[in-house]
Parts: structure tokens; sequence; C-alpha cells
């Protein structure tokens, strides 16, 4: 008994203004002071009616919305969030209110321990269409937007606060903000004085440490009378972690978590609120009564579920990992004519700085382009199988130590028991079997390359490059053998070793592959072949290929007949 007690006491680290002594309780004493002190300072926000909108249009039915509300102030949910205000709009069915008085007949009676609200899209309603506060109607308003609206949304938070209103001000995807940018915003925030602040993993990209390094550069600079809130999606199924994450700080903040009844939400959904609430049921104190919300789930959620679909899909996985909006992989996932290796491709290639806001048109003519590219290459690679038998593979990249290693490399072209292959380039030094290219430049380079070796077997291209009719060339498809890591997605050699991993190729001897240095000159064996990249790039790509290769040794046998920084020792 005593030496839990020693061990409780070292996880409690309450703000020095707060003074608890532990010497005249028992044990169970302690602990219910302890959760008293976390529950006072977690609330929870429940946007089912709004964020769970996005799935079925808004379209949940008067009576269904009514009972939503009815049901989460029964279960003492902290903060109910009714759906939209949007201007013009006047559809009973649908969470979406053109004026105050429209949310108020799905409140009915409100429980007066329980906050009402609703959303603002910054530009969807002005704040003359919004009526001073009622109070048989919201309590507070929470107003969403993007950085390059950060100065008029200020100006409608605070017309919104005149009106009575406590305004929450969420900035949409602040893990896209630089760190000067957030404190900037947070600096902004603390003059305005809004109920409360928002963390917003829009993407669905954060982990924990991510969660916590923003926490603290915002709770260190933030106004302590502000409440912080967290909005999470679920893309990478992290949205419950972290919200445990956040309840078990010890620190005086007050904080909001948001989520929806059965995680419903566009793409990977949400934090689920029968979770969460469960969570502190069972950890802080006993606060709400889930049996509701379970009806909730059965009575109204449930049915929605078997006709509009949301929760984790790999595709907004791969959103995720890409810092993509989850809309770029709802319309790839809506074609139905392309699989997740294929959805990477995509979105691994967009603008980095058009990735957080959804374009239809943007990723419409990215996709077309894509499958202007994309091929079936399953005869091509039976034969280029079939062509290298069950030959090692002596891979040339054009690192300068090809002329270091010459009379190596022509011991082992000579040997019967070597397949050799060079990529982007062509060695007038050594004859090779077959020539790999990626990239549309080196191909050019080569013009009407020919040769009359009888062991020449050809060039194989991926199909991102551009033929002349009439070119006769393996073809294969550029996107199967792309990495994951985007600063080396069409890195040619590990293109290559990727495909020679797909036909079974389990030997492969390296030569070339040296790394790059900032040097242009030590980069390359032909000055012909110089590019100038800039030095961070450099490192970053280094240290990329060498994961790369590593995580390759474990299913090939990959060897360096050549000095490379790609090698660990």
């Amino acid at each position: 008994m005593t030496l839990f007690k020693q061990d409780f006491k070292k996880t409690v680290n309450f703000n020095e203004d707060i003074k608890v002594s532990f010497n005249d309780f028992e044990l169970d004493e302690e602990i219910k002071v302890y959760r008293r002190f976390k529950m006072n300072r977690i609330c929870v926000l429940d946007c089912t009616l709004r964020d769970g909108g996005y799935v079925n249009n808004f379209n949940f039915g008067k009576n269904t919305m009514k009972e939503i509300v009815k049901k989460l102030s029964k279960a003492s949910i902290d903060i109910i969030e009714c759906g939209f205000l949007k201007s013009g709009a006047f559809d009973e069915e649908r969470s979406l209110f053109g004026n105050i008085d429209l949310i108020k007949r799905i409140i009915g009676k409100k429980n007066p321990n329980v906050m009402y609200v609703g959303m603002i899209q910054y530009g969807a309603i002005s704040s003359e269409e919004i009526k001073c506060c009622d109070p048989d109607s919201i309590d507070g308003i929470r107003v969403t937007f993007h950085e390059h609206e950060i100065d008029l949304a200020f100006v409608l938070g605070k017309q919104l606060m005149e009106k009575g209103y406590k305004v929450f001000m969420q900035p949409v995807g602040t893990t896209t903000y630089t760190d000067e940018a957030l404190l900037k915003l947070v600096n902004r925030i603390n003059e305005l004085k809004p109920f409360a602040f928002y963390l917003v993993d829009t993407l669905g990209t954060m982990y924990k440490n991510d969660l916590l390094r923003m926490f603290y550069l915002v709770d260190k600079n933030l106004n302590k009378n502000i409440v912080l809130g967290f909005h999470s999606h679920n893309n990478l199924q992290l949205s419950f972690a972290n919200a445990q994450e956040l309840i078990q700080l010890n620190t005086p903040r007050r904080l909001i978590i948001d989520s929806s009844v059965f995680g419903m939400g566009r793409g990977a959904g949400n934090l689920n609120t029968e979770l969460v609430t469960q969570y502190i049921n069972t950890n802080l104190e006993l606060r709400y009564d889930n049996a509701e919300i379970l009806e909730i789930i059965d009575e109204h959620i449930k049915p929605i579920s078997y006709t509009c679909k949301w929760g984790y899909d790999i595709a907004y996985y791969i959103a995720s990992i890409t810092g993509c909006h989850p809309n770029y992989a709802t319309f790839l996932l809506n074609k139905h004519t392309i699989q997740a290796r294929e959805i990477y491709s995509i979105l691994s290639k967009l603008d980095v700085n058009r990735r957080a806001l959804f374009d239809k048109k943007y990723i419409e003519k990215e996709y077309l382009g894509y499958m202007n590219h994309h091929i079936d290459d399953k005869d091509t690679l039976k034969e280029i199988k079939e062509i290298i038998g069950d030959k090692q593979v002596l891979l040339l990249a054009p690192g300068k130590s090809l002329n270091e290693k010459k009379s190596e490399i022509d011991s082992i072209i000579h040997s019967e028991n070597f397949f050799t292959m060079s990529i982007n380039f062509t060695p007038k030094a050594f004859p090779v079997n077959m020539v790999f290219i990626s990239n549309m430049k080196r191909f050019k380079e080569l013009g009407k390359f020919e040769c009359k070796d009888s062991e020449f077997y050809g060039i194989v291209v991926t199909s991102n490059i551009s033929l002349e009719q009439g070119e006769n060339k393996l073809i294969v498809d550029f996107s199967a053998y792309t990495n994951e890591e985007q600063c080396i997605v069409d890195n040619a050699g590990l293109m290559c070793i990727n495909l020679l991993k797909k036909i079974g190729v389990s030997d492969i001897t390296l030569a070339g592959f040296d790394g790059f240095s900032p040097r242009i000159e030590e980069n390359y064996f032909d000055s012909s072949m110089y590019l100038d990249v800039e030095t961070e790039r450099i490192m970053n790509m280094n240290e990329a290929i060498s994961r790369k290769l590593v995580q390759l040794s474990s299913q090939m046998n990959i060897k360096f007949l050549s000095d490379s920084v790609y090698q660990r020792g």
C-alpha cells in the first residue's frame, strides 16, 4: 500500500497554485482528489451532427437530429455541436442552418450543464445574419478558417463575441503551420481572448510526439484562461491514443477533446465519443451515461453506416502519410480503377503546396495524367525474368568508382554467372546485357543507342517515358517500382532493384552506387552527367537510400563492389 501511494504521488505534479496534501487522506481519497482535478479540466465535444454530416451530406432528418441532441444531453456530453451555420440553408432535414432560430428547433429543452454550439466555416455566413445570443439556442460558435483567412476570421470572431457567444477559434490544419506562424497566431488569440483555441489534425498525420510538441509550444504561450481544444481525424488510427495522451497530461490547462458517435466523419472518421467517454468514466470519474450513446449508435448511426461508408481505409492511410487532404483519397477511391499502390503513387507526386486543400480539378488532371502512363507489365516482367534466368545481377550506376574498379567489373561481366545491367546510362567502357531507364532526360541523352553485341537484350524503360513511334523497348509500369520516401520516390537505382525483386532475383552486386556528394564533380564518372543538387537534399537522399537498401537487404542478397556512403557497418 505504501509503495503504491508513493508511486502514485510521483505521477501527480500539480500546478504550484493548487495546494493539495495527501497526508490526511486514505488511498481512495487520494485517487478521488486526483481524479477530480483531472475531470474538472477535461471536456468532450461531440461533433456528430457537424463533422459526421460530411458522410451523408448532412441529411440526418429532423427527428434524428432532435433525438441525437436529446440523448447526448442526457448522456451529459459537455459540449454538443449541432451543425453548420450557412447562409441560405433552410432544409429542416439537414444539419445546416441559415440562422440561430433554426438550430433552436432541434435543441429543445436545454440541459443547463451542457453547452450547445454551431460552427461557421469562414465565408459561409456573415455576422449580420447571426443575431445576438439566444439563451434557448446555441451558447457558442466555432469559427474555422484557413491560414490565408486569419485576418477576416478574427474580425468575425470579435463580432460574434460582441453578440454574446462563446467563440472557439479553430484554424484548419495546424500541423501545416510553421512554429513561427503558429506562435504569431497564438499571440493574436491572446489579444482576442476567445473562449477556446484549437489544435486541428486535419490530415490525420499526428503521432504522440508531434501532438505533445505542438501542445507544449501552444500551452506555454497561450493565455491560461483560454481553453485549448484538440480535433483529430483517424487516418492513422491514432485519435484515441492521442486523446489519452492529452487527458493524462499534468497541466492545469482546460482541454476540450472533439469526438463523434461511432467515429462518424469524413474519410477515416474521428475519435469515437463512446471510447473517450468510457475512458474518462473508467480512469477519471463516472461522468457520462454511455447507455444513451449506445442507443444513438443502434437507432441512428448504424443505419446510416449501411449506406454511407466511413472508417479506416488504406487510401486514407496513404492520404495521411503523404500529407494530403482525405478528399483526394476519396476521389481516387471512387474511380474504382486503381489499387492502393497506385493511389500512393499519385498522391506522393502532388505538389506539396497543394496537398492540404482539396482541389478537384487538380486531382482530376493528375489522375488522368497518371492513367495515360499506367500499363499492365505482366508480360514484360515475364520476358525479363526469362532473359535473366537464374543468374546473379551486376548493377552499374554512374558513380566515379566505376573507373577505379574497372578490372573487377570486367572480371564479373565476363563471368557466366552474372547478368549485367546499367542504370540511366550506357557505359562505353563496359558491355552490358540490359539498360534500365526511368528518367526522360537520361533517355533522350542516349540518342539512337544501338548495341550489336549478341548478348545485349534491350532497353527497359518505365511508362512515364514517351516513346516515338516504332521504338521497340521493354516497357514496365512506372508506379509499380517507386519508393515510399518522397525524396527518393523515383530514384532509378532503387526502382531497378524493386523490379528485380519482383521477378525473383535474389543476388545483386552493386557498382558505381557511390552516393551523392555536395561537390558535383564527385558524383559521376562522366562529367556530361553532372547535376547540381542542393546540399540538404543530397544528405536527405543519401539517408533515405541507405534506409531503403537496408530494407531490401533483408529480402535479397545485396553486395557492394565499390565503396559507397550507403554501406552501413
